[in-house]
C-alpha cells in the first residue's frame, strides 16, 4: 500500500481499491480508514475507492507537533491523497471529522470536487452549543493523554450517539470499539484538541456555503442529536444539497447501517453522474406554505 507524504513532511497510510472515478472516502474521528470496508467492498466494482489514515492514525505518522493539527491541515492532508494517487477531482464521502473535512475541501477546492457526501457533521456547529462542544472535547482529549486511547474506548464507544450501534450489531461495534482502543493515544489527544476543539462553526461558514456549486447529499441519523439540526442548516443553505436521515440511526452510520448508507449513496451518485442532482428550484424557497399568497 503507498505512503503519501504532506508536504510538512507527514507520512499518510493511503489504499485504493477498483477502477473508474475516484471515490475518496474519509474517516471520523473515531475510525480510520478500515472504517469504510463496507463501502470499499460496495463500490469497487465501480469507482476507484480511495482511503487512508488520517495523521495521527497508525499506520500514518503521529506528529508530535500540536501545529500540525488543524482543520486546514486535514483539508491540505485530503489533496495530498488525492495528489498522491493522480486524481485530479473525486466523489468525496466524509463521516464527521471527515464530513467537516469534506466541506471544507468543497469550499476552497470547488475544481477538485465532484460531488460530496456529508454524513454525521454538526458536533458543536450550533452557537448555543458551541462553547460546550469545545470543553468536552478538551476533556476528552486530556483524557487521550492521561488514560490512554484502550481506556477512554470504554467510555466513547458507548456515547448517546454510538449505542445505537452496539444495540443492533454487538459483534460489528466490539469490531469498531476495539479498532478505536488500539489507536494512538497522543495522535487521538492532538486530533481532538487541534481538529474537533479548533475548527470554525460552520454556522459561521453560511455565506460561504452557499456558493457551493457541488452536489452535496448531506446524511444524518435521527439519533445522532448533534448533527440533526446542523444537517437541516446545510440542507437549507447549500443550493445543489439533499438530504437524508437514516431512522432509528445513530452517528457511526456507515457502519450501523451500511446498506442504508451505500445505497443512499449510491443513488446520489447515480443522479450526479446523468445529471439529474440540480440546485433547488428557487420556486421551493417561499415564506407562502401552498404559494397562494
Amino acid at each position: 500500500m503507498p505512503a503519501i507524504e504532506t508536504d510538512d513532511g507527514v507520512r499518510l497510510h493511503a489504499e485504493e481499491t477498483g477502477q473508474g472515478e475516484p471515490l475518496l472516502f474519509i474517516h471520523e474521528f473515531a475510525g480510520d480508514h478500515r472504517s469504510w470496508e463496507p463501502q470499499v467492498r460496495y463500490f469497487s466494482g465501480a469507482y476507484r475507492c480511495l482511503t487512508y489514515a488520517a495523521r495521527g492514525y497508525p499506520p500514518s505518522d503521529v506528529p508530535t507537533d500540536p501545529a500540525a493539527y488543524s482543520q486546514a491541515r486535514a483539508v491540505a492532508d485530503a489533496l495530498a491523497v488525492l495528489d498522491g494517487f493522480g486524481a485530479d477531482r473525486a466523489h468525496l464521502v466524509g463521516l464527521s471529522m471527515g464530513g467537516f473535512t469534506a466541506l471544507h475541501l468543497a469550499l476552497a477546492h470547488p475544481d477538485r470536487v465532484s460531488s460530496a457526501v456529508v454524513a454525521g457533521a454538526g458536533y458543536g456547529a450550533q452557537p448555543e452549543r458551541a462553547d460546550a462542544f469545545r470543553a468536552e472535547s478538551m476533556l476528552t482529549a486530556a483524557a487521550f493523554a492521561a488514560e490512554g486511547a484502550a481506556k477512554v474506548a470504554e467510555r466513547y464507544a458507548v456515547g448517546p450517539a454510538r449505542v445505537q450501534f452496539q444495540n443492533k450489531n454487538p459483534r460489528g461495534w466490539a469490531e469498531f470499539a476495539a479498532a478505536l482502543g488500539g489507536h494512538s493515544s497522543l495522535g487521538s489527544a492532538l486530533t481532538m484538541r487541534g481538529v474537533q476543539a479548533a475548527r470554525p462553526s460552520l454556522y459561521a461558514l453560511t455565506g460561504e456555503l452557499a456558493k457551493v456549486r457541488a452536489p452535496v447529499l448531506v446524511l444524518a441519523g435521527d439519533e445522532d442529536e448533534g448533527c440533526l439540526e446542523p444537517a437541516l442548516m446545510l440542507k437549507r443553505t447549500i443550493p445543489a444539497a439533499g438530504l437524508a436521515v437514516l431512522p432509528r440511526t445513530g452517528h457511526t452510520a456507515n457502519l450501523e447501517e451500511p446498506d442504508v448508507f451505500n445505497r443512499a449513496v449510491d443513488s446520489f451518485l447515480t443522479a450526479v453522474a446523468r445529471g439529474t442532482w440540480r440546485p433547488r428550484d428557487p420556486r421551493s424557497v417561499s415564506e407562502s406554505t401552498t404559494g397562494m399568497r
